[in-house]
């Protein structure tokens, strides 16, 4: 695995904080080694995801990865962003070089959302990825046009039906002409990431890669 120059920066001042603050499980809070997203035994429920290159996912939804997730996006644990975009970034990272100038582009939270919870996680999740990548990243490229009901509350057509239409770009100048990495935390259906795929196509983005941390099977 080949690290660009802004990489290795990342990791050297993640060893620093490491120093400072020894690093914890994502999913339990018990100690890790440096720049481990989970402990032993947390890992060990841990099943990596099948994967192409346009459509990344670093593990299978469940077990410890599941766990770490919720405890990210429920607990008010923003922190957790950095080694579940480790995770991400592992997966990614292999499949970066088909994409060389892509920039990252998170999955937007309805602004009342975001203030409810205090963050967008996925916006955590592209931040840190973009950093370990070396890669602009672009928080706000996307934005909801309509508030929409949680997904995991919805059956499968429900979902496709509930995002239809809620994405437009909200950057289109900077994105038009790039390809870009598209970040959410879990797939399910896909039906979100997919129409936000359509909106950055719409808006003149040449390719759309999505990355998850986790995709549920």
């Amino acid at each position: 695995m080949s690290l660009r120059p802004s990489s290795l920066a990342a990791i050297a001042l993640d060893l620093l904080a490491s120093a400072l603050a020894p690093p914890r499980c994502a999913a339990c809070d018990a100690p890790v080694r440096s720049l481990a997203a989970l402990c032993g035994a947390c890992a060990a429920t841990a099943q990596r995801a099948s994967c192409s290159d346009q459509d990344v996912a670093a593990y299978v939804y469940g077990g410890a990865v599941a766990r770490a997730i919720g405890r990210m996006k429920y607990e008010k644990r923003p922190d957790l962003a950095r080694p579940l975009g480790d995770l991400l970034w592992r997966a990614v990272e292999p499949r970066a070089a088909g994409m060389p100038d892509a920039c990252v582009v998170p999955v937007p939270l309805h602004p009342r959302r975001l203030v409810e919870r205090g963050y967008n996680h996925a916006a955590l999740l592209a931040r840190r990825l973009g950093g370990r990548l070396g890669a602009e990243v672009y928080p706000v490229a996307l934005a909801r046009t309509r508030e929409t009901p949680r997904q995991a509350t919805l059956d499968r057509r429900a979902r496709l039906s509930n995002v239809a239409q809620a994405f437009r770009a909200a950057r289109a100048g900077a994105l038009r002409g790039r390809a870009v990495w598209l970040v959410d935390d879990v797939r399910t259906t896909g039906s979100t990431l997919d129409a936000c795929r359509r909106a950055l196509l719409e808006a003149g983005v040449t390719a759309v890669a999505t990355a998850v941390v986790a995709r549920a099977e």
